[in-house]
Protein backbone atom coordinates (compact mmCIF):
# COMPACT_ATOMS: atom_id res chain seq x y z
CA UNK A 1 0.00 0.00 0.00
CA UNK A 2 1.36 3.44 -0.96
CA UNK A 3 2.10 5.38 2.24
CA UNK A 4 3.45 8.52 0.58
CA UNK A 5 1.40 11.67 0.97
CA UNK A 6 -0.10 13.20 -2.16
CA UNK A 7 0.41 16.54 -3.83
CA UNK A 8 -1.89 18.21 -6.34
CA UNK A 9 -0.30 20.90 -8.47
CA UNK A 10 -0.54 22.15 -12.04
CA UNK A 11 -1.17 25.00 -14.46
CA UNK A 12 -3.71 26.37 -16.90
CA UNK A 13 -2.59 25.71 -20.52
CA UNK A 14 -2.78 29.34 -21.65
CA UNK A 15 0.81 29.59 -22.94
CA UNK A 16 4.24 28.03 -22.61
CA UNK A 17 5.80 28.30 -19.16
CA UNK A 18 8.25 31.07 -18.26
CA UNK A 19 11.05 31.55 -15.73
CA UNK A 20 8.55 32.85 -13.17
CA UNK A 21 6.80 29.48 -13.27
CA UNK A 22 10.13 27.71 -12.84
CA UNK A 23 11.24 29.77 -9.84
CA UNK A 24 7.79 29.81 -8.28
CA UNK A 25 6.78 26.16 -8.64
CA UNK A 26 8.45 23.94 -11.24
CA UNK A 27 11.82 23.69 -9.52
CA UNK A 28 10.08 22.67 -6.32
CA UNK A 29 7.85 20.14 -8.07
CA UNK A 30 10.90 18.33 -9.43
CA UNK A 31 12.25 18.02 -5.88
CA UNK A 32 8.93 17.06 -4.30
CA UNK A 33 8.20 14.21 -6.71
CA UNK A 34 10.82 12.07 -4.96
CA UNK A 35 9.13 12.50 -1.58
CA UNK A 36 5.43 12.63 -2.49
CA UNK A 37 3.07 11.01 -4.96
CA UNK A 38 2.48 13.96 -7.24
CA UNK A 39 -0.56 14.62 -9.43
CA UNK A 40 0.10 17.37 -11.99
CA UNK A 41 -3.08 18.73 -13.53
CA UNK A 42 -3.28 20.54 -16.86
CA UNK A 43 -6.34 22.65 -16.11
CA UNK A 44 -7.86 23.09 -19.56
CA UNK A 45 -11.41 23.54 -18.24
CA UNK A 46 -10.29 26.40 -16.01
CA UNK A 47 -8.43 27.90 -18.96
CA UNK A 48 -11.83 28.26 -20.62
CA UNK A 49 -12.83 30.78 -17.95
CA UNK A 50 -10.74 33.30 -19.89
CA UNK A 51 -10.38 31.53 -23.27
CA UNK A 52 -13.96 30.38 -23.88
CA UNK A 53 -14.15 32.30 -27.15
CA UNK A 54 -11.13 30.51 -28.62
CA UNK A 55 -10.94 26.97 -27.17
CA UNK A 56 -9.08 25.67 -30.23
CA UNK A 57 -5.77 27.00 -28.92
CA UNK A 58 -5.86 24.72 -25.90
CA UNK A 59 -4.98 21.48 -27.71
CA UNK A 60 -1.53 22.70 -28.74
CA UNK A 61 -1.06 24.43 -25.41
CA UNK A 62 -1.76 21.20 -23.53
CA UNK A 63 0.89 19.46 -25.64
CA UNK A 64 3.41 22.27 -25.11
CA UNK A 65 2.74 22.38 -21.37
CA UNK A 66 3.44 18.67 -21.01
CA UNK A 67 6.72 19.13 -22.90
CA UNK A 68 7.65 21.99 -20.57
CA UNK A 69 7.05 19.71 -17.59
CA UNK A 70 9.19 16.90 -18.94
CA UNK A 71 11.92 19.30 -20.08
CA UNK A 72 12.53 20.69 -16.59
CA UNK A 73 12.61 17.25 -14.97
CA UNK A 74 9.06 16.20 -14.12
CA UNK A 75 9.34 12.41 -14.35
CA UNK A 76 6.19 10.60 -15.58
CA UNK A 77 7.33 7.55 -13.60
CA UNK A 78 7.10 9.62 -10.41
CA UNK A 79 4.43 12.21 -11.26
CA UNK A 80 1.03 11.68 -12.88
CA UNK A 81 0.50 14.37 -15.54
CA UNK A 82 -3.16 14.46 -16.62
CA UNK A 83 -5.74 16.63 -18.38
CA UNK A 84 -8.57 18.06 -16.31
CA UNK A 85 -11.30 17.63 -18.93
CA UNK A 86 -10.40 13.95 -19.33
CA UNK A 87 -11.38 13.15 -15.74
CA UNK A 88 -15.20 13.08 -15.54
CA UNK A 89 -15.18 12.63 -11.77
CA UNK A 90 -13.72 16.13 -11.35
CA UNK A 91 -16.69 17.59 -13.22
CA UNK A 92 -19.14 15.58 -11.09
CA UNK A 93 -17.52 16.69 -7.85
CA UNK A 94 -17.65 20.30 -9.04
CA UNK A 95 -21.42 20.00 -9.48
CA UNK A 96 -21.94 18.39 -6.08
CA UNK A 97 -19.85 21.01 -4.27
CA UNK A 98 -21.60 23.87 -6.07
CA UNK A 99 -24.90 22.85 -4.45
CA UNK A 100 -23.83 24.11 -1.02
CA UNK A 101 -21.25 26.84 -1.79
CA UNK A 102 -22.65 30.33 -1.22
CA UNK A 103 -22.26 32.85 -4.04
CA UNK A 104 -21.08 35.54 -1.63
CA UNK A 105 -18.13 33.36 -0.63
CA UNK A 106 -17.02 33.35 -4.26
CA UNK A 107 -17.91 36.94 -5.06
CA UNK A 108 -15.83 38.32 -2.18
CA UNK A 109 -12.83 36.07 -2.78
CA UNK A 110 -9.73 38.34 -3.13
CA UNK A 111 -8.22 36.21 -5.90
CA UNK A 112 -11.42 36.37 -7.96
CA UNK A 113 -11.57 40.14 -7.49
CA UNK A 114 -7.95 40.62 -8.51
CA UNK A 115 -8.17 38.45 -11.61
CA UNK A 116 -11.48 39.97 -12.71
CA UNK A 117 -9.83 43.40 -12.55
CA UNK A 118 -6.79 42.09 -14.41
CA UNK A 119 -8.94 40.83 -17.29
CA UNK A 120 -11.20 43.87 -17.26
CA UNK A 121 -14.32 41.86 -16.40
CA UNK A 122 -17.23 43.93 -15.08
CA UNK A 123 -19.69 41.04 -15.33
CA UNK A 124 -18.50 37.54 -14.40
CA UNK A 125 -19.43 34.29 -16.10
CA UNK A 126 -20.68 31.41 -13.96
CA UNK A 127 -17.47 29.51 -14.71
CA UNK A 128 -15.15 32.38 -13.77
CA UNK A 129 -16.95 33.09 -10.51
CA UNK A 130 -17.06 29.40 -9.66
CA UNK A 131 -13.57 28.30 -10.58
CA UNK A 132 -12.54 27.99 -6.89
CA UNK A 133 -15.22 25.28 -6.68
CA UNK A 134 -13.68 23.58 -9.69
CA UNK A 135 -10.27 23.84 -8.02
CA UNK A 136 -11.70 22.22 -4.90
CA UNK A 137 -12.73 19.27 -7.06
CA UNK A 138 -9.22 19.17 -8.60
CA UNK A 139 -7.65 18.95 -5.17
CA UNK A 140 -10.05 16.54 -3.51
CA UNK A 141 -10.62 14.07 -6.36
CA UNK A 142 -7.29 12.40 -5.52
CA UNK A 143 -7.46 13.12 -1.77
CA UNK A 144 -4.44 15.42 -1.96
CA UNK A 145 -2.66 16.08 1.33
CA UNK A 146 -0.72 19.11 0.14
CA UNK A 147 -1.13 21.89 -2.42
CA UNK A 148 1.92 24.03 -3.29
CA UNK A 149 0.73 27.59 -3.99
CA UNK A 150 1.82 31.18 -4.32
CA UNK A 151 0.62 33.67 -1.75
CA UNK A 152 -1.95 35.08 -4.20
CA UNK A 153 -3.67 31.68 -4.39
CA UNK A 154 -4.11 31.17 -0.65
CA UNK A 155 -7.70 32.56 -0.65
CA UNK A 156 -8.72 30.05 -3.34
CA UNK A 157 -7.26 27.12 -1.40
CA UNK A 158 -9.10 28.33 1.68
CA UNK A 159 -12.33 27.89 -0.30
CA UNK A 160 -11.35 24.26 -0.82
CA UNK A 161 -10.77 23.81 2.88
CA UNK A 162 -14.18 25.35 3.67
CA UNK A 163 -15.87 23.09 1.11
CA UNK A 164 -14.25 20.01 2.63
CA UNK A 165 -15.27 21.01 6.14
CA UNK A 166 -18.85 21.71 5.09
CA UNK A 167 -19.13 18.45 3.12
CA UNK A 168 -17.84 16.46 6.09
CA UNK A 169 -20.22 18.30 8.43
CA UNK A 170 -23.23 17.62 6.18
CA UNK A 171 -22.51 14.06 5.14
CA UNK A 172 -19.93 12.65 7.55
CA UNK A 173 -16.11 12.48 7.46
CA UNK A 174 -15.29 11.65 3.84
CA UNK A 175 -12.95 14.18 2.28
CA UNK A 176 -9.41 15.12 3.24
CA UNK A 177 -8.71 18.77 4.12
CA UNK A 178 -5.50 19.75 2.30
CA UNK A 179 -2.61 21.73 3.70
CA UNK A 180 -0.80 24.39 1.68
CA UNK A 181 2.89 24.63 0.90
CA UNK A 182 3.81 28.25 0.31
CA UNK A 183 6.58 28.81 -2.22
CA UNK A 184 9.73 30.51 -0.94
CA UNK A 185 10.27 32.56 -4.12
CA UNK A 186 8.21 35.74 -4.48
CA UNK A 187 6.35 36.24 -7.76
CA UNK A 188 8.68 37.62 -10.41
CA UNK A 189 7.69 40.90 -11.98
CA UNK A 190 7.81 41.16 -15.75
CA UNK A 191 10.72 42.56 -17.70
CA UNK A 192 8.88 45.90 -17.76
CA UNK A 193 9.01 46.01 -13.96
CA UNK A 194 5.36 46.97 -13.63
CA UNK A 195 3.27 43.81 -13.94
CA UNK A 196 3.36 40.08 -13.42
CA UNK A 197 5.23 38.09 -16.04
CA UNK A 198 2.90 36.91 -18.81
CA UNK A 199 2.74 36.22 -22.53
CA UNK A 200 -0.12 38.65 -23.10
CA UNK A 201 1.90 41.53 -21.66
CA UNK A 202 4.98 40.62 -23.74
CA UNK A 203 7.22 40.85 -20.69
CA UNK A 204 8.19 37.21 -20.09
CA UNK A 205 11.22 35.01 -20.62
CA UNK A 206 9.98 31.55 -21.58
CA UNK A 207 11.71 28.29 -20.75
CA UNK A 208 11.72 27.54 -24.47
CA UNK A 209 13.34 30.85 -25.54
CA UNK A 210 16.52 30.51 -27.56
CA UNK A 211 19.86 31.89 -26.37
CA UNK A 212 19.68 35.01 -28.53
CA UNK A 213 16.08 35.75 -27.52
CA UNK A 214 17.03 35.73 -23.85
CA UNK A 215 19.91 38.13 -24.45
CA UNK A 216 17.63 40.46 -26.40
CA UNK A 217 14.88 40.38 -23.78
CA UNK A 218 17.22 40.96 -20.84
CA UNK A 219 18.81 43.90 -22.67
CA UNK A 220 15.38 45.54 -22.78
CA UNK A 221 14.62 44.92 -19.09
CA UNK A 222 13.89 47.87 -16.84
CA UNK A 223 16.67 49.00 -14.48
CA UNK A 224 17.08 51.90 -12.04
CA UNK A 225 15.53 54.83 -13.98
CA UNK A 226 17.75 57.34 -12.19
CA UNK A 227 20.97 55.70 -13.27
CA UNK A 228 21.56 57.54 -16.53
CA UNK A 229 25.35 57.11 -16.68
CA UNK A 230 27.88 54.65 -15.27
CA UNK A 231 29.17 57.23 -12.80
CA UNK A 232 25.81 57.50 -11.05
CA UNK A 233 25.43 55.10 -8.13
CA UNK A 234 22.56 52.66 -8.60
CA UNK A 235 19.69 51.52 -6.42
CA UNK A 236 19.32 47.73 -6.86
CA UNK A 237 16.08 47.65 -4.85
CA UNK A 238 14.22 49.30 -7.76
CA UNK A 239 15.99 47.34 -10.50
CA UNK A 240 14.15 44.45 -12.17
CA UNK A 241 17.41 42.94 -13.39
CA UNK A 242 18.80 42.80 -9.86
CA UNK A 243 15.63 41.07 -8.61
CA UNK A 244 16.25 38.40 -11.23
CA UNK A 245 19.88 38.09 -10.08
CA UNK A 246 18.61 37.35 -6.58
CA UNK A 247 16.66 34.39 -7.92
CA UNK A 248 18.81 33.05 -10.76
CA UNK A 249 22.30 34.23 -9.79
CA UNK A 250 22.22 33.97 -6.00
CA UNK A 251 25.95 33.41 -5.48
CA UNK A 252 26.86 36.65 -7.24
CA UNK A 253 23.85 38.78 -6.31
CA UNK A 254 25.34 40.36 -3.16
CA UNK A 255 28.51 41.30 -5.02
CA UNK A 256 26.48 42.72 -7.92
CA UNK A 257 24.43 44.73 -5.45
CA UNK A 258 27.52 46.34 -3.90
CA UNK A 259 29.09 47.08 -7.28
CA UNK A 260 25.88 48.73 -8.46
CA UNK A 261 25.61 50.86 -5.32
CA UNK A 262 29.21 52.00 -5.79
CA UNK A 263 28.97 52.57 -9.56
CA UNK A 264 31.51 49.79 -10.15
CA UNK A 265 29.39 48.01 -12.76
CA UNK A 266 27.19 49.32 -15.53
CA UNK A 267 23.72 48.13 -16.51
CA UNK A 268 24.98 46.59 -19.75
CA UNK A 269 27.53 44.41 -17.92
CA UNK A 270 24.98 43.57 -15.24
CA UNK A 271 22.49 42.43 -17.88
CA UNK A 272 25.12 40.27 -19.56
CA UNK A 273 25.78 38.48 -16.26
CA UNK A 274 22.05 37.81 -15.96
CA UNK A 275 21.73 36.57 -19.55
CA UNK A 276 24.66 34.21 -18.96
CA UNK A 277 23.05 32.84 -15.78
CA UNK A 278 19.65 32.34 -17.42
CA UNK A 279 21.14 30.62 -20.45
CA UNK A 280 23.21 28.38 -18.20
CA UNK A 281 19.96 27.34 -16.47
CA UNK A 282 17.78 27.03 -19.56
CA UNK A 283 20.15 25.41 -22.08
CA UNK A 284 19.56 21.83 -20.81
CA UNK A 285 15.81 22.50 -20.73
CA UNK A 286 15.91 23.64 -24.36
CA UNK A 287 17.82 20.52 -25.35
CA UNK A 288 15.29 18.30 -23.59
CA UNK A 289 12.44 20.21 -25.24
CA UNK A 290 13.88 19.52 -28.70
CA UNK A 291 14.14 15.84 -27.78
CA UNK A 292 10.48 15.63 -26.75
CA UNK A 293 9.23 17.76 -29.64
CA UNK A 294 10.38 14.97 -31.95
CA UNK A 295 8.40 12.38 -29.97
CA UNK A 296 4.71 13.42 -29.99
CA UNK A 297 3.60 9.82 -29.48
CA UNK A 298 5.51 9.70 -26.21
CA UNK A 299 3.82 12.90 -25.00
CA UNK A 300 0.45 11.37 -25.86
CA UNK A 301 1.39 8.23 -23.93
CA UNK A 302 2.44 10.24 -20.85
CA UNK A 303 -0.91 12.03 -20.81
CA UNK A 304 -2.89 8.83 -21.42
CA UNK A 305 -1.15 7.09 -18.51
CA UNK A 306 -1.67 10.12 -16.28
CA UNK A 307 -5.35 10.26 -17.23
CA UNK A 308 -5.74 6.57 -16.51
CA UNK A 309 -4.29 6.91 -13.00
CA UNK A 310 -6.35 10.05 -12.30
CA UNK A 311 -9.58 8.33 -13.37
CA UNK A 312 -8.89 5.39 -11.04
CA UNK A 313 -8.37 7.70 -8.07
CA UNK A 314 -11.31 9.89 -9.08
CA UNK A 315 -13.61 6.88 -9.23
CA UNK A 316 -12.62 5.87 -5.70
CA UNK A 317 -13.29 9.36 -4.32
CA UNK A 318 -16.58 9.75 -6.18
CA UNK A 319 -17.75 6.42 -4.79
CA UNK A 320 -16.99 7.62 -1.24
CA UNK A 321 -18.78 10.92 -1.92
CA UNK A 322 -21.92 9.33 -3.37
CA UNK A 323 -22.07 6.83 -0.53
CA UNK A 324 -21.77 9.63 2.02
CA UNK A 325 -24.51 11.60 0.25
CA UNK A 326 -26.66 8.43 0.01
CA UNK A 327 -26.99 8.73 -3.77
CA UNK A 328 -25.02 5.58 -4.56
CA UNK A 329 -27.79 3.98 -6.56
Amino acid sequence: MNQRKRILTGDRPTSRLHIGHYAGSLENRVKLQDEYEQFVIISDVQALTTHFENPGVLKQNVHDLCIDYLSVGIDPLKSHVFIQSSIPQIAELTVFYSMFVMVNLLRHNPTIKTEAKQYGYTDLTYGFLGYPVSQAADITFCMADLVPVGEDQLPVIEVTRKIVRKFNMLYGPTLKEPDTLLGSCPRLVGLDGNSKMSKSLNNAIFLSDEHSAIVEKVNKAVTDPNRITLKIKGNPSVCTVYHYHQVFNKEESDNICEMCKNAAIGCTSCKKLLSDSLNHLLTPFREQRKYYEKRPSFIKEVLEEGNKKAKIEGAKTLSFVKTAMKIDY
